[in-house]
């Protein structure tokens, strides 16, 4: 008998107490509180993994040229509990990892944090930053704010409905919730998804006509100094580079495969995702570092760690090390899709943007 037979019965337990609760949101038994500004919600049915940071960086670059934008994050495993604004001194522990990490990219627009998202929109909007709109990231399943645009993200490699409900699979709720997403996004498709597939998506998820679906993919950019030193080491054509992977996201492999196929060799150092890094762990690559086969090594690691090497007490000596990030940046498989997404995402906004602002 499998483990993941044994869970079974504890994903039904969980599984009935979803169903309820979302029942209750849409008999309006509980209620979703509503803004007059839009506000997106950025999430998943999938726990973990399916690019909502990215995502939410790519909504940002297309919204703060012509609006005011906030994000809102329950900020994952800080240390604090309450609402908190983002600076550029804060750090992982006050507002977790992905909230520092859209600050680092994106210092001109407001993010903020709170357990309580309804609250955390109250907030905002009390700051007087005259905010156009609100972007919720990881909020597809905190239903007391009702957004005014849903996108829904799914991995292509992990689809909703091949799997189950934790903690006998990886889904936080029932796929039939798609239903609640105004946008679904099949997200780090490796090939290009083809009409055939898209149409085969569409039907296993019961997608309404209203409903519109797109597909992307990482792309992965240049490595960037973590600690902003110019180590010379990294202009050497990377066939002849041994890598030491720092990696405490939840799926890496997509990550593993494409440097594997670019540098010669790659010792992979990997963590559960949101890892706190410590001193035994620093202590761990610096020894995996100097234990490498020869002179030409580099530390490469995603930017979700490196903001947080970056406040690691006691890094003195990992600063001297040449230690890089690898950004990345979603590409939608198709520009005529990523037109018609962005002119979605705009027009909803101009449509929506409170009355008072659009009167002035």
């Amino acid at each position: 008998m499998s483990f993941r037979l044994l869970l079974y019965p504890f994903a039904i337990i969980y599984g009935i107490v979803v169903f309820l609760r979302n029942k209750l949101f849409d008999l309006k038994i509980l209620s979703s509180e509503e803004f007059d500004l839009p506000v997106i919600s950025v999430g998943n049915i999938t726990a973990g993994g399916t690019g909502k940071t990215p995502h939410v960086e790519y909504l940002i670059s297309i919204l703060k040229s012509e609006f005011n934008v906030a994000v809102l994050s329950r900020g994952y495993k800080r240390k604090t509990k309450s609402f908190l604004i983002a600076s550029e001194d804060s750090e992982v522990k006050e507002i977790g990892d992905e909230p520092k990490q859209l600050k680092q990219k994106f210092n001109d627009i407001l993010v903020a944090v709170d357990n309580k998202r309804v609250n955390g929109i109250r907030n905002i909007l009390k700051t007087g930053k005259n905010i156009d709109t609100i972007i919720l990231d990881d909020a597809y399943q905190h239903r007391w704010v009702k957004p005014g645009y849903s996108i829904l993200l799914i991995d292509y490699g992990r689809p909703i409905f091949s799997d189950h409900l934790l903690p006998a699979g990886f889904l936080r709720e029932s796929p039939r919730e798609v239903k609640r997403a105004d946008v679904v996004i099949i997200t780090k498709s490796f090939y290009d998804v083809n009409e055939e597939i898209k149409s085969n998506f569409k039907q296993r998820l019961h997608l309404k006509p209203t409903q519109l679906l797109y597909t992307t993919k990482i792309s992965y950019k240049n490595p960037i100094s973590v600690f902003n030193i110019d180590f010379k080491i990294i202009e050497l054509p990377p066939n002849e580079i041994t890598v030491i992977l720092i990696t405490g996201i939840a799926h890496s492999n997509p990550l593993f495969i494409y440097l594997s196929g670019k540098y010669k060799k790659i010792i992979h150092c990997k963590f559960k995702d949101h890892h706190n890094y410590g001193g035994f762990d620093l202590k761990n690559i610096i020894r995996k570092f100097n234990e490498a086969d020869d002179n030409k090594t580099i530390i490469l690691t995603t930017k979700k760690d490196a903001v947080k090497f970056q406040n690691l007490k006691n890094n003195a000596e990992l600063c001297k090390l040449p230690v890089f990030y690898i950004p990345i940046e979603i590409k939608f498989q198709d520009n005529n899709e990523e037109i018609n997404f962005k002119n979605n995402i705009i027009n909803y906004v101009r449509a929506n943007i409170r009355t008072n602002k659009r009167n002035n």
